[in-house]
């Protein structure tokens, strides 16, 4: 077993040369809060350095593969500059540790990926993903601004106006729509989704290793040219959007009726 420090809101497991990666806040929906957040910028740089690692598979435990925001930890943010501070340094982490990771990370998303559980799946090179899951980045219907979301990722993947429209919306994007889009290679049976996901991971893993990560590394330039143009506005405007009197009383009005995750 490979030993990875890592936060209990994440798990490693070994599968020959994949590394499977579970979210795992699973009676929340592996919803962000703090110790996810962490996790996820401290994973990539620690698979870089796992020689034995030929190819990642990042999904979810339980029902979702990650379904946004918890409310309560954005409230933290809000309130803490601080913590927000800390927040943002990690968020950039996450954002270029899948950009410049050598290991191709396949994406099996068994439910909804909302928030940072949609940027995860912009930002994994392959995405396999359930029939009945969706993807959503619902920043701005909250008040905030998605720093390492759809408005980063999404231009490369889909059309500039298709882009435009998810991303100034929030609206949720279901499975097959997803893949008609281009935001995902694959849907498939719900109960079929891990195992698809794998057995492209262990097709990746068996083929030549310099050859494969080159590759990666020469088609991802472009996504970190998109991610370098972009990454420090977003990133202020992130941070400027916790200051709003808009966010402030849409978590006023989610926390007073217990909806934290």
């Amino acid at each position: 077993m490979s030993a990875y420090r890592l936060t209990d809101e994440l798990q490693v497991e070994d599968d020959g040369p994949v590394r499977i990666v579970r979210m795992n806040r699973p009676d929340h929906l592996n919803a962000t809060n703090r110790g996810l957040h962490l996790g996820l910028a401290e994973l990539f740089p620690q698979i870089d350095a796992d020689t034995d690692a030929r190819a990642v598979v990042l999904t979810g435990n339980g029902r979702a593969f990650s379904a946004g925001g918890d409310f309560t930890y954005l409230d933290e943010l809000a309130r803490d500059e601080s913590l927000r501070r800390e927040t943002l340094v990690h968020g950039r982490l996450i954002v270029t540790g899948m950009v410049k990771c050598r290991v191709p990370i396949v994406a099996a998303v068994n439910g909804p990926a909302v928030g940072l559980g949609c940027s995860l799946v912009a930002l994994s090179d392959i995405v396999y993903m359930a029939e009945s899951a969706h993807l959503a980045d619902p920043h701005v219907m909250i008040g905030l601004v998605a720093a390492d979301g759809g408005p980063v990722t999404w231009p490369l993947l889909t059309s500039l106006q298709l882009a435009k429209e998810y991303a100034l919306t929030g609206d949720r994007i279901p499975a097959a729509r997803a893949a008609q889009m281009g935001l995902v290679n694959h849907v498939c049976a719900d109960d079929a989704v891990l195992e698809e996901a794998l057995a492209c991971a262990h097709r990746i893993a068996a083929l030549p290793r310099q050859a494969v990560e080159d590759t990666k590394r020469i088609l991802n330039l472009h996504l970190e040219r998109a991610v370098v143009a972009t990454l420090d506005f977003a990133l202020a405007a992130e941070d400027r959007s916790f200051t709003s009197p808009e966010l402030r009383a849409n978590l006023d009005r989610i926390l007073a009726r217990g909806d934290a995750r």
